[in-house]
């Protein structure tokens, strides 16, 4: 009899603690620096458990200090420091995963997401997960060329083109745009930015191009060489004629 008892008990225990809310987050989460990261904080919601709070906490020295909070009147960013950077997912429910725009050096630490639940019987749950923010410098890729119209690397005199050059990494990311000569002579630098652009493109701005990303972590990279081809235009050029005079 005791032992029924013990297992019945047992049995009862175990549907409590499936049938409440369980948060879900990683213990890390790597973000690159200059650029933007999602924290992961989701729950499955629960019939008859109700989200009545939200808290995002990071910990500054020896104490966490509140920096998002939702409740009934909404969303509500406490420092200064994230205006403007800092979103809540809200669209999903049970998804309260924060996303942290322009990550600093500074940004790095570790975080808290509370969450708040009013249970069936009247009483609040309280859960959290803690994660550790590590902030990274990343290195600039390898370029890649594309043409910002749309079109490919062969065009007709007169068109308006840009040649676009991309990289990811940490910025500021410097680009430099050059331009093959022939008889094995150095490349000619042609353009300091992302866009190479052509208005219009002319015969003579036909041939080999590549252009090289460096930012501020590791080494310059370069892209692979593109072939451009200005052809002459395939349309007669319009001639203005004047109507004959008659007697």
């Amino acid at each position: 009899m005791g032992l029924l008892l013990i297992l019945l008990l047992l049995g009862h225990l175990t549907v409590v603690t499936y049938g409440r809310p369980i948060l879900e987050a990683p213990e890390s989460v790597t973000g690159p620096w200059k650029m933007d990261v999602n924290i992961p904080c989701t729950y499955g919601p629960l019939q008859g458990y109700t989200q009545v709070l939200v808290k995002w906490l990071v910990q500054r020295g020896s104490d966490p200090v509140t920096i998002f909070l939702r409740d009934s009147s909404g969303d509500h960013i406490q420092q200064a420091k994230y205006q403007g950077r800092l979103h809540v997912n809200h669209e999903v429910p049970g998804d309260v995963s924060l996303q942290l725009n322009t990550l600093e050096m500074d940004d790095r630490s570790h975080y808290t997401c509370e969450v708040t639940w009013q249970t069936p019987d009247g009483n609040q749950l309280v859960r959290d997960k803690i994660i550790e923010l590590r902030v990274q410098k990343l290195s600039v890729s390898k370029p890649t060329v594309t043409t910002g119209s749309g079109y490919g690397f062969t065009v007709f005199q007169g068109m308006r083109i840009s040649l676009q050059c991309q990289a990811r990494g940490s910025p500021p990311i410097n680009y430099v745009w050059y331009k093959e000569q022939d008889n094995n002579q150095e490349p000619v630098k042609v353009a300091a930015l992302s866009t190479l652009l052509f208005k219009p493109a002319v015969v003579a701005d036909s041939g080999s191009y590549f252009c090289t990303a460096k930012g501020r972590v590791g080494s310059e990279q370069r892209s692979d060489l593109v072939k451009f081809v200005v052809k002459e235009s395939s349309k007669p050029l319009k001639t203005k004629t004047e109507a004959p005079t008659t007697m």
